[in-house]
C-alpha cells in the first residue's frame, strides 16, 4: 500500500525526463534565434527526412538520366546529355514500336496506353456498383465489406501466385473446365488472353480500397434528399444520375486519379504473374525500366532513370489535373 505513490512518483519523473532535458535546450534556442525563428526548429527534422528520401532521389535519377556506362557511383559515369532521351524518344513511325531505337519501350508504352484507360474504367466502373450495393440494408453487409476489402490486404506476390496456380495450364481453372467436359485453354501463354486476365487480376486485387472510398462518400450524403426525391417519384436512375452522382464527384475523382497513379505503377502483380509476357504482351512501363536498370545485363541505368522521368511527368500531369478538378468541384 505504502509503495503505490513511490512507484507513481518515479514513473511521473520518468515520463517528464525528457521535457526536462529539453526545454533548457528550447529556451536557450529561443534566445538564440528569436520566437519567429522557432517553427523552422520544429520544421527541421521533416525537411531533413523530405530532402534525404524524396528530394535527394530525384536529384539523383535527373543526374543519371544525363550519364551513360553500368557503373553505379556517379563519379565513374560519363556525361552523355540528352542520348538516353534520344533513344528512348528516336522513333520512325510511333505507331509501329518495330521502327524506333527503344522498341521495347514503345511497346511497354502502347501496353500502358491500353492497360491503364481499360483498367481504370473497369476498376471505377466496378467499385462504384459495389459501394452502392454494400450501401444498402443487405443482410451480411459488414461480412461482405470485409470480403471486398480482403484481396487489398494481401501481398501482390501472393495475389499473383495465387491466380497463377488458377490460371496455369494445370491449374484450378483448367481443372474445372475439365471436370466439366469442356476445353481447356493456356491462359496466360496466349498474349490477348493474358494481357485480359492482367487487367482482371488487379481489378480484383485493388477494387477494395477504392470502394470504401465510394462507400464512404455514399454514406456522407444526407438521407433526406433520397427521402425527397422518393417523394417526387423519381426513378432510380434518375436519382443516380441528379443527386448520387453530383454530390459523390469530389469522391469520384479522388478515385479516379488514385486509381490512374496506382495503374501507371503498376509492376509486381504481372511480373509474378507473367513476367511481361509471352513475349512483350504484358509488360508495362515501370517492368521495362526495372529490366533495362537491373535485370538485363549491361545495365543500363542512365536509360531506366530518362524512362522513370518521363513516366514521373506524366504522373505530375495528371496530379495537376487532379488538383484543378478537385478546385473546380470545391468552387463550384
Amino acid at each position: 500500500m505504502g509503495g503505490k505513490p513511490q512507484w507513481a512518483e518515479i514513473g511521473h519523473r520518468i515520463l517528464t525526463l525528457p521535457a526536462v532535458i529539453v526545454e533548457p535546450l528550447m529556451v536557450g534556442l529561443q534566445r538564440l534565434l528569436g520566437i519567429k525563428r522557432m517553427p523552422w526548429v520544429f520544421l527541421l527534422p521533416n525537411l531533413v527526412a523530405v530532402i534525404m528520401f524524396c528530394l535527394l532521389p530525384v536529384f539523383i535519377n535527373v543526374l543519371y538520366s544525363f550519364t551513360g556506362s553500368d557503373r553505379l557511383y556517379p563519379a565513374d559515369r560519363n556525361f552523355v546529355g540528352g542520348m538516353n532521351y534520344d533513344v528512348l524518344l528516336s522513333c520512325q513511325n510511333y505507331l509501329d514500336p518495330s521502327s524506333c531505337t527503344a522498341d521495347l519501350f514503345w511497346r511497354a508504352l502502347r501496353n500502358s496506353l491500353i492497360f491503364v484507360p481499360t483498367q481504370v474504367v473497369l476498376m471505377v466502373t466496378v467499385a462504384m456498383i459495389a459501394a452502392i450495393c454494400l450501401n444498402r440494408q443487405l443482410p451480411g453487409r459488414g461480412f461482405f465489406r470485409g470480403v471486398f476489402f480482403f484481396p487489398v490486404m494481401l501481398s501482390p506476390v501472393v495475389v499473383a501466385y495465387t491466380w497463377q496456380w488458377i490460371l496455369q495450364r494445370n491449374g484450378a481453372l483448367n481443372g474445372i473446365l475439365s471436370g466439366l467436359g469442356l476445353p481447356t485453354f493456356d491462359w496466360l501463354a496466349v498474349p490477348d488472353s493474358a494481357f485480359a486476365w492482367s487487367i482482371f487480376v488487379t481489378i480484383w486485387a485493388h477494387m477494395g480500397f477504392y470502394t470504401i472510398i465510394l462507400l464512404a462518400g455514399l454514406q456522407s450524403i444526407p438521407k433526406d434528399v433520397y427521402e425527397a426525391a422518393r417523394m417526387d417519384h423519381a426513378s432510380n436512375w434518375r436519382t443516380f444520375y441528379a443527386i448520387t452522382l453530383p454530390l459523390l464527384k469530389p469522391m469520384v475523382i479522388v478515385v479516379v486519379v488514385l486509381c490512374i497513379i496506382r495503374s501507371v505503377q503498376t509492376f509486381d502483380e504481372l511480373y509474378v504473374l507473367t513476367g511481361g509476357g509471352p513475349g512483350s504482351a504484358t509488360m508495362l512501363i515501370v517492368q521495362y525500366i526495372y529490366e533495362v536498370g537491373f535485370a538485363v545485363q549491361p545495365r543500363n541505368f542512365g536509360l531506366a532513370a530518362a524512362a522513370s522521368l518521363l513516366l514521373g511527368l506524366v504522373l505530375i500531369i495528371f496530379t495537376a489535373v487532379q488538383m484543378s478538378l478537385s478546385r473546380k468541384s470545391q468552387n463550384g
